[in-house]
């Protein structure tokens, strides 16, 4: 096997557990109970390989069968699962078995700096065609910035344990979420049975960066992040409060709302709405919370008739609501 038929295997084989972004054809549902499922689980990933290359074989029409193939096939799989895993969405790498979602925390889903890292190797492999150092190099970069990552991430995690000592909180659990642009930026999260205190944080930063009109997007994202002495903690109710909480737990503990509570880590009472005919209670998850973006996706909700029945919903990009079916 060539050098360049390995890159153009590894690359294919890299993009495979994606594929699963066909399940969105079929609902918003299925995309959500199963991307990040079977594809990128490593009890699958010895079938996927030996599939992946058998299929290699047969259309580069390889008479010595699909063995060449294999170990590039398999690492290229596994390195697309790991780096799904350092992010927070979840990734379910024992599924069929489990539909845990693991996810490390350390790395936003889209670093500039990381995919730096990576564009910056395939450069240079292009330019030093004959050595694998550039490769070698790029891959050992890549996974210190990842430990980097982690290390910022742990120091994160102690700013919000020392709030949370300062404001007596206690029986909570604390915890950082990787934010754009930079690895110094954080969301640190302190979770309680009943609501979660939440910051937007820069971990090296001694001033505030004010974005003006005129800022860029990445600007404006950046801006967002506040040195740790003067962090600004928000808090959130998992249920809402007082008359909204009765309806809000009937709608969290109905049994078709069962895929929300099963997908979010962190979630929040968002808003309630009492429409002609129906009155909705909507959910959404602090892991997707970024401040400087429009949009801030995965809400979900249920409503209820005048019958007395519920439904599960979520927003239309006009407000409509759209009935949620697996």
């Amino acid at each position: 096997m060539t050098r360049r038929d390995a890159m153009a295997l590894g690359f294919c084989a890299a993009a495979f557990p994606d594929a699963d972004v066909v399940f969105s054809l079929a609902s918003p549902l299925a995309y959500l109970y199963h991307h990040r499922g079977i594809t990128h689980s490593l009890l699958m990933l010895p079938l996927w390989a030996l599939g992946i290359a058998w299929l290699w074989s047969r259309l580069k029409g390889n008479r010595a069968g699909f063995k060449p193939y294999l170990l590039v096939s398999a690492a290229a799989v596994a390195i697309h699962i790991l780096g799904d895993v350092i992010t927070s969405f979840g990734t379910m790498v024992l599924a069929p078995l489990s539909d845990v979602r693991v996810q490390w925390d350390t790395t936003f889903i889209i670093d500039l700096w990381f995919s730096g890292i990576i564009l910056a190797g395939l450069i240079a492999s292009v330019l030093f065609r004959t050595s694998r150092v550039p490769a070698a190099a790029s891959l050992l970069v890549l996974c210190g910035y990842v430990s980097f990552q982690w290390l910022q991430q742990q120091q994160a995690i102690d700013v919000g344990e020392e709030y949370a000592r300062e404001q007596g909180i206690a029986a909570a659990s604390v915890s950082a979420l990787p934010r754009p642009v930079s690895p110094f930026n954080w969301m640190v999260v302190i979770a309680e049975p009943e609501r979660y205190h939440y910051a937007f944080v820069n971990l090296r930063r001694e001033r505030a960066r004010i974005a003006g009109p005129d800022a860029g997007f990445i600007e404006r994202l950046d801006s967002a992040y506040l040195p740790v002495n003067s962090a600004h903690w928000q808090a959130a109710s998992r249920l809402g409060q007082g008359d909204e909480r009765r309806l809000s737990e009937q709608a969290w503990q109905h049994a078709e709302f069962s895929f929300f509570r099963w997908f979010s880590a962190y979630p929040v009472f968002a808003a309630f709405e009492r429409g002609n005919p129906a009155e909705c209670v909507w959910f959404q998850d602090l892991r997707f919370l970024t401040p400087g973006r429009d949009r801030w996706p995965f809400r979900y909700g249920m409503c209820r008739s005048t019958d007395g029945s519920w439904s599960a919903y979520q927003p239309g990009e006009g407000g409509e609501r759209i009935r949620l079916r697996r």
